[in-house]
């Protein structure tokens, strides 16, 4: 994600990585743990799995784990870290994590046979953070609940929201390269990988400037400010877009790359035809938009006020995912509205009959289970397992799915809630 709404987010710091011997040891020693099981052959079958499945000729259902409640996941002090300066521990962190989800719950995961480096990108970012305050039930958990402070009373407010400018600091890139390199040396290889993901959400910025009770008044009240509004947030986002095409920022998403809040972009339509190596375009990429908070807002308003402001950033794109938590069960025939729309999300409060009858085989499903089963004081396997079943059983065998688990808040300090989940999902959808 280049956008974090809480805060503005600093450039990237240029200074030397120095790592003591101890640090390098233990870096070297989970790139190669990393590096024996991405070999494994099991990678090349699942990510031809995923293709089939974006090119709507699924197998069957995939299955993928994300948003997980990490400081509740240690056992046996497998996400310890060891490493002591910043960016190690960065690195450390990314490593064990993944070598922990490929061990406990990996379902259709997939490890690259390299090692990524990000380029040091930077964006000045939209000009207004949220103003908020801040409940936690939990200490260490960063999901919190928030009440937004309004910022935006009237039109001249919109002056606080800023066109972003985009940067790119070589010098931060190569350090970490040449840091990297050394570090998986003899081990695997290293691509240095731009932009891929970008999270399009323009009303998840809105509600926390304007307050959520407030925008959804106003959209009756004052439709005109509303509208100016959006239509201001499209156009930063486009801006920013517009500089990572022009500074040849932008990677390929068609790979183990998560696309709008669901699973891997792997697809044989992307990057297209008439595709230039050197020079990613959107239209070689995935594109995605949401308006989660429109939950309970009309079809006709969803479209005023959301889709076709986002019809500008969404015709840009190859293919196109739409969609979060908000159920989409009766806009389906909006979102067919949307240029090369392949992936609809289906959160846990749609309707399962209607949306599958309104979706059928025409787009995959990106169903997502609702993550509530893991929150209970007594762990319930077999309420997971008939939630999952039911779904799969209305679907018939004859729809395009993705089971998704995310927004994992909790699992009661019990990761093995979560592993089980993983064997229950795995199981059902191998039976499809």
């Amino acid at each position: 994600m280049l956008h974090d709404p809480s805060h503005k987010t600093p450039p990237p710091e240029e200074s030397a990585i120095k790592l003591s011997s101890r640090e390098n040891d233990v870096l070297k020693g989970l790139i190669s743990d990393y590096a024996a099981q991405a070999s494994m052959p099991v990678h090349r079958e699942k990510a031809r799995l995923w293709q089939k499945l974006n090119d709507l000729e699924s197998e069957r259902p995939m299955v993928w784990i994300n948003e997980i409640p990490w400081h509740e996941m240690n056992v046996n002090d497998e996400l310890t870290l060891q490493c002591e300066g910043a960016w190690a521990r960065d690195f450390e962190l990314n490593l064990r994590q993944t070598l922990y989800q490929w061990k406990h719950l990996p379902g259709d995961m997939i490890l690259d046979d390299y090692i990524e480096c990000p380029l040091a990108q930077h964006s000045t970012d939209f000009g207004i953070v949220e103003d908020v305050d801040i409940c936690k039930t939990d200490s260490t958990n960063n999901i919190v609940s928030r009440h937004f402070h309004k910022q935006i009373h009237d039109e001249k407010d919109l002056d606080k929201i800023r066109m972003p400018v985009i940067s790119h600091n070589e010098k931060v890139t190569n350090i970490w390269f040449e840091t990297i390199s050394s570090l998986a040396d003899g081990i695997l290889p290293v691509k240095k990988i731009g932009q891929t993901h970008i999270w399009f959400t323009p009303w998840d910025f809105l509600i926390r400037w304007w307050g959520i009770e407030e925008a959804m008044v106003d959209m009756y009240e004052r439709p005109e400010l509303v509208h100016a509004a959006v239509e201001k947030m499209v156009d930063a986002w486009m801006v920013e877009l517009d500089q990572l095409e022009a500074k040849n920022m932008l990677s390929l998403d068609c790979r183990n790359v998560r696309i709008g809040s669901g699973g891997y972009g792997y697809t044989a339509n992307l990057p297209g035809k008439n595709f230039d190596p050197g020079y990613i375009r959107p239209k070689n990429m995935w594109g995605c938009s949401n308006a989660q908070i429109f939950s309970e807002v009309s079809p006709d308003m969803h479209w005023e006020f959301a889709l076709k402001h986002d019809l500008r950033w969404l015709e840009r794109w190859g293919l196109n995912y739409y969609g979060c938590c908000e159920p989409l069960d009766g806009k389906i025939d909006l979102l067919k509205k949307i240029p090369n729309l392949r992936k609809i999300s289906v959160s846990p409060w749609c309707k399962t009959e209607r949306v599958i009858s309104e979706v059928k085989d025409k787009y995959v499903m990106s169903r997502k289970p609702s993550p509530a089963v893991f929150a209970t004081d007594n762990w319930n396997p077999a309420a997971a397992r008939a939630d999952i079943r039911s779904f799969l059983d209305a679907a018939g065998g004859h729809c395009h799915i993705e089971l998704i688990m995310k927004d994992v808040s909790t699992v009661r300090y019990s990761p093995q809630r979560l592993w089980e989940w993983e064997k229950i999902a795995m199981e059902e959808a191998q039976k499809v």
